[in-house]
Protein backbone atom coordinates (compact mmCIF):
# COMPACT_ATOMS: atom_id res chain seq x y z
CA UNK A 1 0.00 0.00 0.00
CA UNK A 2 1.72 3.38 -1.11
CA UNK A 3 -1.44 6.09 -1.17
CA UNK A 4 -1.40 6.65 2.12
CA UNK A 5 -1.69 10.72 1.67
CA UNK A 6 -4.15 12.01 -1.03
CA UNK A 7 -3.00 14.34 -3.40
CA UNK A 8 -5.05 17.12 -2.47
CA UNK A 9 -4.62 16.77 1.03
CA UNK A 10 -7.92 15.74 2.28
CA UNK A 11 -8.58 12.93 4.56
CA UNK A 12 -9.78 9.55 3.27
CA UNK A 13 -13.49 10.23 3.76
CA UNK A 14 -13.67 13.89 2.91
CA UNK A 15 -15.45 14.87 0.45
CA UNK A 16 -14.16 17.84 -1.95
CA UNK A 17 -15.91 21.28 -0.78
CA UNK A 18 -19.66 21.34 -1.96
CA UNK A 19 -21.78 24.72 -2.77
CA UNK A 20 -25.39 23.32 -4.08
CA UNK A 21 -28.42 26.13 -5.37
CA UNK A 22 -31.84 26.09 -7.02
CA UNK A 23 -33.66 28.57 -9.48
CA UNK A 24 -30.30 29.08 -11.19
CA UNK A 25 -32.21 29.18 -14.69
CA UNK A 26 -35.30 31.86 -14.62
CA UNK A 27 -37.10 30.25 -17.45
CA UNK A 28 -36.72 26.61 -16.76
CA UNK A 29 -39.47 24.62 -14.57
CA UNK A 30 -37.14 23.69 -11.91
CA UNK A 31 -33.47 24.05 -12.11
CA UNK A 32 -30.02 23.42 -10.35
CA UNK A 33 -26.84 23.90 -9.30
CA UNK A 34 -24.46 21.51 -7.76
CA UNK A 35 -20.60 22.06 -7.51
CA UNK A 36 -17.84 19.51 -5.90
CA UNK A 37 -14.47 20.68 -6.02
CA UNK A 38 -13.77 21.86 -9.70
CA UNK A 39 -16.95 19.93 -10.84
CA UNK A 40 -19.90 22.18 -11.75
CA UNK A 41 -23.34 20.76 -12.48
CA UNK A 42 -26.12 22.63 -13.98
CA UNK A 43 -29.32 21.40 -14.35
CA UNK A 44 -32.90 22.61 -15.85
CA UNK A 45 -35.93 20.65 -15.97
CA UNK A 46 -38.77 21.32 -18.31
CA UNK A 47 -42.49 19.74 -17.90
CA UNK A 48 -44.28 17.99 -17.61
CA UNK A 49 -45.68 19.11 -20.84
CA UNK A 50 -47.26 17.29 -23.62
CA UNK A 51 -44.36 14.42 -25.43
CA UNK A 52 -43.79 13.99 -28.95
CA UNK A 53 -43.68 12.17 -30.78
CA UNK A 54 -46.50 10.84 -29.78
CA UNK A 55 -46.31 7.41 -30.47
CA UNK A 56 -43.78 7.59 -27.45
CA UNK A 57 -46.21 8.48 -25.07
CA UNK A 58 -47.30 6.18 -21.95
CA UNK A 59 -51.06 6.67 -21.14
CA UNK A 60 -50.32 5.47 -17.82
CA UNK A 61 -47.96 7.91 -16.67
CA UNK A 62 -45.57 10.35 -17.83
CA UNK A 63 -41.56 9.80 -18.68
CA UNK A 64 -38.63 10.98 -17.48
CA UNK A 65 -36.01 12.10 -19.73
CA UNK A 66 -32.75 12.94 -19.20
CA UNK A 67 -29.74 14.48 -21.54
CA UNK A 68 -26.21 15.05 -20.06
CA UNK A 69 -23.62 17.70 -21.93
CA UNK A 70 -20.05 18.32 -21.21
CA UNK A 71 -18.99 21.98 -22.72
CA UNK A 72 -15.80 21.31 -24.95
CA UNK A 73 -13.32 23.17 -22.77
CA UNK A 74 -15.02 21.92 -19.66
CA UNK A 75 -13.18 18.67 -19.17
CA UNK A 76 -9.89 18.26 -17.28
CA UNK A 77 -8.32 15.79 -19.92
CA UNK A 78 -8.44 16.06 -23.35
CA UNK A 79 -10.62 18.74 -25.32
CA UNK A 80 -14.66 17.39 -25.18
CA UNK A 81 -16.40 17.01 -28.83
CA UNK A 82 -19.19 18.86 -29.36
CA UNK A 83 -22.44 16.95 -29.69
CA UNK A 84 -24.26 13.97 -28.23
CA UNK A 85 -21.70 10.96 -28.04
CA UNK A 86 -22.05 7.21 -26.97
CA UNK A 87 -20.56 7.93 -23.21
CA UNK A 88 -23.05 11.39 -23.06
CA UNK A 89 -26.09 9.18 -24.14
CA UNK A 90 -24.69 6.22 -21.71
CA UNK A 91 -24.65 8.55 -18.58
CA UNK A 92 -27.89 9.87 -19.34
CA UNK A 93 -30.03 6.48 -19.48
CA UNK A 94 -27.76 6.04 -16.14
CA UNK A 95 -29.25 9.16 -14.83
CA UNK A 96 -32.63 8.75 -15.72
CA UNK A 97 -32.64 5.19 -13.90
CA UNK A 98 -30.83 6.67 -11.05
CA UNK A 99 -33.92 9.24 -10.54
CA UNK A 100 -37.06 7.11 -11.72
CA UNK A 101 -37.72 4.86 -8.12
CA UNK A 102 -38.10 8.50 -6.56
CA UNK A 103 -40.25 10.26 -9.47
CA UNK A 104 -43.81 9.59 -9.76
CA UNK A 105 -45.63 10.61 -12.87
CA UNK A 106 -48.33 8.68 -12.64
CA UNK A 107 -50.62 11.71 -12.28
CA UNK A 108 -49.38 12.87 -15.79
CA UNK A 109 -50.26 10.14 -18.22
CA UNK A 110 -48.70 11.27 -22.62
CA UNK A 111 -46.38 13.93 -20.66
CA UNK A 112 -42.65 14.23 -20.52
CA UNK A 113 -40.33 15.96 -17.75
CA UNK A 114 -36.75 16.71 -19.70
CA UNK A 115 -33.92 17.27 -17.41
CA UNK A 116 -30.85 18.53 -18.92
CA UNK A 117 -27.81 18.28 -17.56
CA UNK A 118 -24.67 20.91 -18.69
CA UNK A 119 -21.43 20.98 -17.29
CA UNK A 120 -19.10 24.21 -17.70
CA UNK A 121 -16.24 22.58 -16.05
CA UNK A 122 -15.15 19.13 -14.73
CA UNK A 123 -12.69 17.19 -12.38
CA UNK A 124 -14.17 13.47 -11.86
CA UNK A 125 -17.19 13.04 -10.73
CA UNK A 126 -19.97 14.30 -13.51
CA UNK A 127 -22.49 11.35 -13.23
CA UNK A 128 -22.52 11.59 -9.47
CA UNK A 129 -22.84 15.40 -9.59
CA UNK A 130 -24.87 15.07 -12.62
CA UNK A 131 -27.85 13.18 -10.50
CA UNK A 132 -27.31 15.20 -7.46
CA UNK A 133 -27.83 18.46 -9.33
CA UNK A 134 -31.06 16.74 -11.56
CA UNK A 135 -32.56 15.32 -8.08
CA UNK A 136 -32.50 18.83 -6.41
CA UNK A 137 -34.18 20.78 -9.80
CA UNK A 138 -36.98 17.92 -10.35
CA UNK A 139 -37.91 18.93 -6.95
CA UNK A 140 -37.60 22.42 -7.26
CA UNK A 141 -39.86 22.10 -10.58
CA UNK A 142 -42.54 20.72 -7.99
CA UNK A 143 -42.34 17.44 -9.23
CA UNK A 144 -43.68 14.76 -7.18
CA UNK A 145 -41.30 12.73 -5.55
CA UNK A 146 -40.96 9.83 -3.01
CA UNK A 147 -37.46 10.93 -1.52
CA UNK A 148 -34.24 12.30 -2.43
CA UNK A 149 -31.58 11.13 -4.57
CA UNK A 150 -27.76 11.53 -3.87
CA UNK A 151 -24.79 10.06 -5.71
CA UNK A 152 -20.79 10.23 -5.69
CA UNK A 153 -18.09 7.93 -6.55
CA UNK A 154 -16.12 6.19 -4.22
CA UNK A 155 -13.67 3.63 -4.86
CA UNK A 156 -9.56 2.59 -3.95
CA UNK A 157 -6.37 3.89 -4.90
CA UNK A 158 -3.28 1.53 -5.20
CA UNK A 159 -5.10 -0.48 -2.12
CA UNK A 160 -6.59 2.42 -0.20
CA UNK A 161 -10.55 3.60 -0.11
CA UNK A 162 -11.34 6.99 -0.71
CA UNK A 163 -14.39 9.15 -1.52
CA UNK A 164 -14.83 11.63 -3.74
CA UNK A 165 -12.11 10.61 -6.67
CA UNK A 166 -10.42 13.70 -8.00
CA UNK A 167 -9.56 13.69 -12.45
CA UNK A 168 -5.75 12.88 -10.78
CA UNK A 169 -6.80 9.96 -8.78
CA UNK A 170 -8.35 8.16 -11.30
CA UNK A 171 -5.51 8.55 -13.72
CA UNK A 172 -2.88 7.37 -10.65
CA UNK A 173 -0.09 4.85 -11.31
CA UNK A 174 -1.17 2.07 -9.61
CA UNK A 175 -4.34 0.19 -9.17
CA UNK A 176 -7.35 2.32 -9.62
CA UNK A 177 -11.24 1.50 -8.96
CA UNK A 178 -13.92 4.47 -9.36
CA UNK A 179 -17.10 2.99 -7.89
CA UNK A 180 -20.40 6.08 -8.91
CA UNK A 181 -22.98 5.09 -6.38
CA UNK A 182 -26.73 6.90 -6.14
CA UNK A 183 -28.86 6.34 -3.09
CA UNK A 184 -32.09 6.73 -2.01
CA UNK A 185 -31.89 8.95 1.20
CA UNK A 186 -34.26 7.52 3.58
CA UNK A 187 -34.32 3.85 2.61
CA UNK A 188 -30.48 3.71 1.26
CA UNK A 189 -31.49 2.11 -1.80
CA UNK A 190 -28.97 2.08 -4.65
CA UNK A 191 -30.11 3.02 -8.16
CA UNK A 192 -26.55 3.43 -9.14
CA UNK A 193 -23.91 1.17 -8.84
CA UNK A 194 -21.35 0.49 -11.48
CA UNK A 195 -17.58 0.08 -11.37
CA UNK A 196 -14.57 0.79 -13.39
CA UNK A 197 -11.47 -0.98 -12.02
CA UNK A 198 -10.47 -3.86 -9.82
CA UNK A 199 -11.80 -4.20 -6.35
CA UNK A 200 -11.45 -6.84 -3.77
CA UNK A 201 -14.53 -7.59 -1.87
CA UNK A 202 -13.49 -6.71 1.37
CA UNK A 203 -12.46 -3.47 -0.15
CA UNK A 204 -15.61 -3.23 -1.99
CA UNK A 205 -18.26 -3.31 1.33
CA UNK A 206 -16.04 -0.35 2.69
CA UNK A 207 -16.39 1.77 0.19
CA UNK A 208 -20.20 1.02 -0.38
CA UNK A 209 -20.13 2.02 3.77
CA UNK A 210 -18.20 5.29 2.63
CA UNK A 211 -20.62 6.31 -0.03
CA UNK A 212 -23.64 5.76 2.49
CA UNK A 213 -21.82 8.11 4.72
CA UNK A 214 -20.99 10.39 1.74
CA UNK A 215 -24.05 10.48 0.46
CA UNK A 216 -25.95 11.54 3.68
CA UNK A 217 -22.91 15.09 3.65
CA UNK A 218 -24.96 15.38 -0.13
CA UNK A 219 -27.80 14.96 1.22
CA UNK A 220 -27.92 17.51 3.83
CA UNK A 221 -26.21 20.28 1.40
CA UNK A 222 -29.13 19.38 -1.38
CA UNK A 223 -31.64 20.03 1.65
CA UNK A 224 -29.78 23.51 2.91
CA UNK A 225 -30.50 24.43 -0.95
CA UNK A 226 -34.11 23.68 -1.17
CA UNK A 227 -34.71 25.38 2.35
CA UNK A 228 -32.20 28.31 1.55
CA UNK A 229 -35.40 29.31 -1.47
CA UNK A 230 -38.39 27.72 -0.49
CA UNK A 231 -38.18 28.40 3.57
CA UNK A 232 -39.11 32.50 2.75
CA UNK A 233 -42.28 31.76 1.18
CA UNK A 234 -42.97 29.11 3.76
CA UNK A 235 -42.51 31.77 6.42
CA UNK A 236 -44.71 33.94 4.64
CA UNK A 237 -47.54 31.79 4.40
CA UNK A 238 -47.30 31.35 8.06
CA UNK A 239 -47.40 35.20 9.31
CA UNK A 240 -50.46 35.47 6.18
CA UNK A 241 -52.12 32.65 8.38
CA UNK A 242 -51.66 34.60 11.41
Amino acid sequence: MTYTKRLDGRALNELRPMKARTGVIPNADGSAEFIIGKTQAIAAVYGPREMFPKFKQNPRSGILRCFYSMMPFSGSGERIRPGTSRRSQEIALVMTKALEPVVDLSAFPNAVVDVFVEFPQTDAGTRCAAISAAAMALADAGIPMKDMVSAVAVGQVDGTVVADLTYDEEAYDGIVSDIPVAMIHNTKELTLLQMDGEISKAQLMKALQLAKEATEKIYAEQVRALKEKFAPDQRKAGQSEE
